[in-house]
């Protein structure tokens, strides 16, 4: 067996899936924000944020999950 059959198909979909968000993040966000600005300074500071900004949304995104996960019996309880 080769070690790519070794990996599940979830997590090849998963890692995939966090490649081409990671890739729309800097075409889409990175790209513009630092085009916009003509100093260095100025492109540190908005990749500065922009970076701080994903990395705020995706810590809102984990804590969410981990607080449907932990209170999963009382949700399935509420319907």
């Amino acid at each position: 067996m080769t070690a790519v059959a070794k990996i599940g198909t979830e997590y090849i979909l998963f890692g995939a899936a966090g490649l081409i968000s990671l890739v729309a993040f800097g075409l889409l966000i990175l790209v513009p924000a630092v085009g916009s600005f003509g100093r260095t300074w100025e492109k540190l500071t908005a990749i500065f944020v922009s970076v701080f900004v994903l990395i705020a949304l995706v810590a809102i995104g984990v804590a969410i999950g981990i607080a449907i996960v932990y209170f999963w019996d009382d949700i399935t309880q509420l319907f």
